[in-house]
């Protein structure tokens, strides 16, 4: 249960590269490096509850683990997949609606910070939160 708690973002690496990728254009692109993204995640067994609040919207999102679901990221790409608990590492396993192209998401406590790891179409990002 160590993803529960708050978490606030403090960082980007190579988050605009990854936007870009993604196909969101350069205005988005450069609000979503400062969205001040806000993640609440509650952990009961292998149930997930998270509320995502930013400078844009806010959203609360239930899963389950191995159960797949639907999500729509802040600039409108719609996903479908599954998170899973590889050792202490929460990995999603997404693809996109509209083109059906791979998205993997990874989350870990790292030295008491929440890293947010990407990986699309060859570029890598992360978003490094701290815990509030």
């Amino acid at each position: 249960m160590a993803f529960n708690g708050t978490w606030k973002v403090d960082r980007n690496e190579n988050y605009d590269k990854f936007m870009e990728q993604l196909g969101v254009n350069v205005v988005k692109r450069k609000l979503g490096e400062h969205d001040n993204l806000k993640i609440t995640i509650e952990q009961t067994g292998d149930k997930f509850h998270l509320k995502e609040s930013s400078t844009f919207r806010s959203k609360e999102i239930d899963f389950t683990l191995g159960v797949q679901f639907e999500y729509t990221m802040a600039d409108g790409t719609e996903l479908i997949g599954t998170w899973v608990l590889e050792g202490d590492i929460l990995k999603g396993t997404f693809n996109r609606k509209d083109n059906n192209k791979l998205l993997i998401t990874t989350r870990a406590v790292v030295g008491g910070e929440l890293v947010q790891s990407y990986s699309y179409e060859g570029v890598e990002a992360k978003r490094i939160f701290k815990k509030q």
